[in-house]
C-alpha cells in the first residue's frame, strides 16, 4: 500500500514536470514568435521612414542666367608663368600670378590694401556680362576682411579704394553679410550669403548688366537685380582687396570673361 502511493506520487510529479516543460516550450515558441513579427514591423517602418526622408539639400543655386555671346575680354591668365606679373591688370599693389594645390588652372594674388583694375578699358555696351571667380584661402572665414567688386568712374589706381560706384561687398570676417549698392543713384541693398563654405574653392561671381540695371549672382544665386546705374555712367570694373589679411590668408581670381550679346 505504501509502495502504491509513492508510486501515485512520482507519476503525479512527472506529469506536473511534464507540464511545466511543455509550457515552457510553448512559451519560449510564444516569443519566438513575438520577435518575429516585432522585427518584420520593425523592418517595414524602418523602410517607410526611408523611402520619405527628405533629400539633401543642394548648395548651388539655380538661377536662369543669361551669358553675353559675344566675348569682349578672357583672362585666365594661362599665358603668363608663375611668379610673373599679370599685365592684363593694373593696381598700385602687386600682381602675381600663383598655382593653387588642388585647383586647376592660374590666379592672380589680391594683395592686400590694393586696388585692381583692367589694364585696357573697355567700351561696354548697353547690355554685358562680366564673370569671374573667388577663391578665398584662410584657416578661418573671419582672418578676412571684407573685399569689394564693381565699377567705378574712372580708370586710376593711385589708391586703395572700397565701395565706389556700383558696388559688391563681400563682408568675409562676417561669415554671411553682402553687401550691394551705389554712390549714383545712392542704392544700398543688404543681403547674405553664407561665405565659410567657399574658403579653398572657386565662388562664381556673375553681374549682369542692361542699362541702368545690374543683377548679381554669386553661384548661380541672384541676390540682387535693381537700378545700380545713373544714365550715361561710365564704367571701369575695379577690385578692391582686403585691407587686411590675418593668419596666413589671401584672395586669389581668375577666370575673367567679359561678354556682350548680339543683336
Amino acid at each position: 500500500m505504501k509502495t502504491a502511493k509513492i508510486s501515485i506520487g512520482i507519476t503525479i510529479m512527472l506529469l506536473l514536470l511534464s507540464g511545466v516543460e511543455v509550457h515552457a516550450q510553448l512559451g519560449g515558441l510564444f516569443e519566438k514568435a513575438k520577435e518575429k513579427a516585432s522585427k518584420a514591423i520593425e523592418k517595414k517602418v524602418d523602410k517607410n521612414t526611408v523611402s520619405t526622408k527628405p533629400k539633401a539639400i543642394i548648395s548651388s543655386g539655380n538661377s536662369n542666367i543669361v551669358i553675353g555671346d559675344s566675348a569682349m575680354l578672357t583672362e585666365d591668365f594661362s599665358a603668363f608663368e608663375t611668379g610673373a606679373t599679370a599685365t592684363s591688370f593694373k593696381t598700385n599693389g602687386v600682381a602675381g600670378i600663383v598655382t593653387i594645390n588642388g585647383q586647376k588652372g592660374k590666379w592672380m594674388d589680391i594683395k592686400d590694401k590694393a586696388i585692381y583694375k583692367f589694364s585696357r578699358q573697355l567700351n561696354y555696351p548697353k547690355q554685358f556680362t562680366l564673370s569671374f571667380d573667388i577663391i578665398a584661402i584662410a584657416d578661418q572665414i573671419k582672418d578676412i576682411a571684407p573685399m569689394s567688386f564693381g565699377f567705378a568712374s574712372d580708370n586710376s589706381v593711385r589708391q586703395h579704394e572700397s565701395n565706389i560706384g556700383t558696388y559688391v561687398q563681400l563682408h568675409y570676417y562676417d561669415t554671411d553679410q553682402v553687401n550691394i549698392g551705389s554712390n549714383k543713384p545712392e542704392k544700398f541693398v543688404g543681403t547674405t550669403f553664407d561665405l565659410a563654405p567657399w574658403l579653398d574653392r572657386p565662388l562664381h561671381v556673375v553681374l549682369s548688366v542692361n542699362g541702368e540695371q545690374m543683377a548679381v549672382y554669386l553661384n548661380n544665386i541672384k541676390l540682387a537685380d535693381t537700378v545700380l546705374f545713373s544714365p550715361g555712367a561710365a564704367k571701369n570694373f575695379y577690385i578692391s582687396a582686403p585691407w587686411q589679411y590675418d593668419n596666413g590668408a589671401k584672395v586669389l581670381v581668375s577666370n575673367f570673361q567679359v561678354a556682350g550679346f548680339k543683336k
